[in-house]
């Protein structure tokens, strides 16, 4: 009877440990397989996202062998740098236009205005010495057809606000700098490329007999790219007598000389018997003026020299389109400007002594000018030796370049 009672409680306890090891084994191998279920789509939803990815890449390493291969994008001609950019989003090119801080439609309406006529560029080197003779020349100038750009050598800007272009005006100020340093930092041709011509002027002009309109009608007429106005002999410092105005004429493009040195006739080929303009009131078309800014050199600011290689950049032979305007001439005084310096020295007695408060006397305050002119002749004859052996340097290293002239 024990013994039976033992053969039942042994198999029941054996019944009992199989039943918990079947649940053990069930419940983990469910357990297991929701976890192996879960990597299993991870890994599906990843594989997928590393196939799409493979998928974008390739279709544009397709895409880009593609366009390199078919040859659109070799033609591009996008500006060192921007490579990386689309194409659409580069502006290659500026200008001197002012824009609003606010009213967007007026600005926009301007700038529609602007775009659909031709703009030109007055540049002037200044000082508030000529404001007169500055002050004519602009205004032959009329806003609607150019826009004005002053260099102010002199420091002085405020006071120029006396007259009425003077909103309209760009200035740039720098002390005792030459118009070619302000023309090599501020004229690039990427800013100026919208202007069809830049004047380039000194300020001691006289323009009684000059309309800016008339004159680039008669540039445009005559192929001119690069040029200037003659000069009124009877009222200017004529330096170059291929400058001299000849009457009844409406352009003209060599001199004659049968005399000394240097003699110009009918055969002549080169400057300055043809194909030459002077530096004091040049013109240049927007191409000519981008070959003549890579040529003006960056640290000789008095650009002697340059007036004779300037052919070099008139598009074409020289001379044909290098020419002086008889029809619309100017007077040049040939002011001494540059150099002439003013200073002054003023005591601090009102400051320091007490007894004569507001007052200060004759010696202690003193005005004059220092004359420079003879130091900036000099170096001006130094720059124009350093441009030459520059130029003659330039032919010789340069193996590929052929001289046309």
């Amino acid at each position: 009877m024990k013994q039976g009672s033992m053969n039942r409680s042994c198999l029941c306890s054996v019944l009992i440990t199989t039943s918990l090891i079947c649940g053990v084994y069930f419940i983990g191998n469910a357990y297991i397989h929701q976890q192996f279920r879960e990597k299993l789509l991870r890994w599906e939803r990843t594989d997928k996202r590393h196939n799409v990815t493979d998928k974008m890449h390739n279709n544009v390493t397709q895409k880009m062998q593609k366009a390199t291969t078919s040859g659109t994008c070799k033609n591009l001609n996008k500006p060192m740098g921007t490579e990386s950019l689309p194409q659409g989003i580069i502006a290659k090119t500026s200008n001197l236009e002012t824009q609003h801080l606010w009213n967007y439609d007026d600005n926009k309406k301007e700038s529609q205005k602007t775009q659909n006529r031709a703009m030109s560029l007055l540049a002037m080197a200044v000082g508030f010495k000529q404001k007169e003779l500055v002050n004519k020349v602009i205004q032959k100038f009329p806003p609607r057809d150019f826009v004005v750009m002053l260099f102010h050598y002199d420091g002085v800007v405020d006071d120029w606000k006396q007259y009425p272009w003077n909103e309209h005006a760009i200035h740039v100020s720098v002390m005792n700098q030459t118009k070619w340093w302000f023309a090599k930092r501020f004229l690039h041709p990427d800013i100026v490329t919208e202007y069809e011509y830049i004047f380039l002027w000194d300020e001691d002009l006289g323009v009684s007999h000059f309309n800016p309109q008339r004159y680039l009608s008669i540039v445009k007429e005559e192929g001119l790219h690069i040029s200037q106005p003659a000069l009124d002999t009877t009222n200017s410092e004529v330096h170059h007598p291929i400058t001299a105005r000849r009457k009844n004429l409406k352009v003209h493009r060599r001199m004659y000389k049968n005399k000394g040195s240097g003699r110009c006739d009918d055969h002549s080929t080169n400057p300055p018997c043809i194909g030459w303009v002077e530096m004091m009131a040049p013109v240049f078309s927007r191409e000519a003026w981008r070959c003549s800014w890579y040529m003006i050199q960056n640290d000789l600011i008095h650009a002697w020299g340059l007036d004779m290689q300037l052919g070099y950049c008139a598009q074409g032979d020289r001379k044909k389109n290098v020419g002086v305007v008889d029809a619309e001439y100017i007077v040049h005084y040939g002011l001494p400007t540059l150099g002439v310096v003013d200073t002054t020295s003023s005591s601090k007695q009102n400051e320091t002594n007490p007894k004569s408060p507001g007052k200060v006397s004759e010696e202690s305050s003193e005005s004059h000018e220092v004359d420079n002119r003879p130091e900036v002749r000099m170096k001006s004859f130094v720059e124009m030796k350093r441009f030459k052996e520059r130029w003659k340097k330039a032919v010789k290293d340069d193996r590929c370049w052929v001289d046309p002239y």
